[in-house]
C-alpha cells in the first residue's frame, strides 16, 4: 500500500501488527479486537498507538480512549462501502478526536476530496488507478458539496440552495 498525506506520498512510521504477532518497538497499528483485549498494556507503551476499525466496528467501544490514541485507521475494504465516512465524522465531530485519521483500503480517486472533508489526514491506498492519478500529479477536488461538515463551518441549508426558502 502507498501512504498519501498532505498532498504527497510519505513513508509510514507505523507497523500494522496482526492480532497474534509480537509487538515491535516503535509505532504500531492494532485491530480493535486486540486493543480491547490488551488495552492497558498497549496504552502503557511509550510509543505512538493506532487502532484499526472495520466498517462494522463501533467507535463507542474506544470513545474514552481516543485522546490517548495518536492514530485512528478506518478501513475501506471495497470501494462501495462508505461506512467509514460516518465513522470519521463521528470521531471528529462527536468524540473530538484530534489525532491522525487515516483511511486504508480500496480508495477511489473521486472520493478523496470527500474523505478530506470528513476529517481524514492520510490515505493508505491499494487502488491502482487512484495511485496512478496521484502519482501523475492530479489533485482531487469536489465540485458539489451535498452536506455540511464540522470542518467547513457550513450549517443548515448553506450547502443546499434548492432547500432555501425566500
Amino acid at each position: 500500500m502507498a501512504l498519501w498525506q498532505n498532498g504527497s506520498f510519505a513513508d509510514d512510521a507505523y507497523a500494522t501488527v496482526a492480532d497474534d504477532a509480537a509487538l515491535p518497538d516503535g509505532a504500531v497499528i492494532v485491530s480493535l479486537h486486540r486493543f480491547l483485549a490488551e488495552r492497558e498494556a498497549l496504552l502503557a507503551r511509550n510509543t505512538p498507538l493506532g487502532v484499526l476499525l472495520q466498517p462494522s466496528d463501533r467507535i463507542e467501544a474506544i470513545a474514552n480512549d481516543l485522546p490517548r490514541l495518536a492514530l485512528l485507521v478506518l478501513a475501506f475494504p471495497k470501494f462501495a462501502d462508505g461506512r467509514a465516512f460516518s465513522l470519521a465524522r463521528l470521531a471528529r465531530e462527536r468524540w473530538g478526536f484530534q489525532g491522525e485519521l487515516r483511511a486504508v483500503g480500496d480508495i477511489l480517486f473521486d472520493r478523496i476530496a470527500y474523505m478530506r472533508r470528513c476529517g481524514f489526514d492520510s490515505l493508505d491506498i491499494v487502488n491502482e488507478p487512484t495511485l496512478a492519478a496521484l502519482r501523475a500529479g492530479r489533485v482531487p477536488g469536489a465540485h458539489e458539496l451535498y452536506q455540511p461538515t464540522g470542518r467547513d463551518g457550513a450549517t443548515g441549508n448553506a450547502l443546499r440552495p434548492w432547500r432555501r426558502r425566500a
